[in-house]
């Protein structure tokens, strides 16, 4: 995945051809396209094969089951071009090293925290150990909330030079430089730019507040 905007959309859009055209506007101001069930269940996963010829897919289908089945999912992702995959750690070692395995050198990204509240009830009090979990599995990186900076700060110093790639940034109330600033590789943005009357517009205009940093 390049690093030269530091900007990672997150294509959240049902509407098929919707989704296509945000992705044409915008794919050459953004890092990567990042996918989840929305869209992939509405459009079919064929949609991965077709934004990877336009940009780097991440799926972001927050694996959670045990090795085998992880391992299965990872090899279909990867039959339509994904150049990486989201899973959770919250299942074990096991569990996510099977993701990397399986992954065979495309990047695995683990999910030590997310954006939203309710993530601080359950996910913080665990976030070092799935943090060392992705270390120690042999992880590409690692999720953390672009909603609280400092939660991004305290990762960075367990995971070390894994990249971080951080959600919650625009609708949800996290703002990209402050993100950056705390040590974010890339900052990911949905709902902001895919229901932008602008999409490119928007998405440059993060790219410049990333670059202000």
């Amino acid at each position: 995945m390049k690093k030269e905007t530091h900007l990672i959309l997150a294509l959240d859009e049902t509407d098929r051809e919707k989704a296509l055209n945000v992705a044409e506007e915008v794919y050459d101001v953004v890092d990567a396209i990042k996918v989840n069930y929305p869209l992939v269940l509405s459009a079919g996963i064929g949609v991965v094969e077709e934004l990877s010829k336009l940009s780097d897919v991440i799926c972001d289908f927050k694996i959670a089951d045990i090795p085998n089945t992880n391992m299965l999912i990872v090899k279909e992702v990867l039959k339509h071009n994904a150049s990486g995959i989201i899973v959770h750690g919250f299942m074990g070692g096991d569990s996510v090293k099977a993701c990397v395995d399986a992954a065979e050198g495309r990047d695995v990204f683990v999910v030590t925290e997310m954006s939203h509240p309710g993530a601080v009830e359950f996910m913080q009090p665990l976030t070092d150990k799935l943090a060392q979990l992705a270390v120690d599995a042999g992880a590409a990186g690692v999720i953390a909330p672009g909603t609280r900076p400092e939660r991004i700060k305290h990762i960075r110093d367990i995971v070390g030079d894994l990249l971080i790639l951080s959600p919650g940034v625009g609708v949800q109330g996290g703002k990209a430089s402050d993100a950056v600033s705390a040590g974010a590789d890339y900052v990911i943005v949905g709902r902001s730019i895919y229901k932008s009357d602008n999409p490119r517009k928007t998405a440059v205009e993060i790219v410049n507040e990333i670059r202000g940093v």
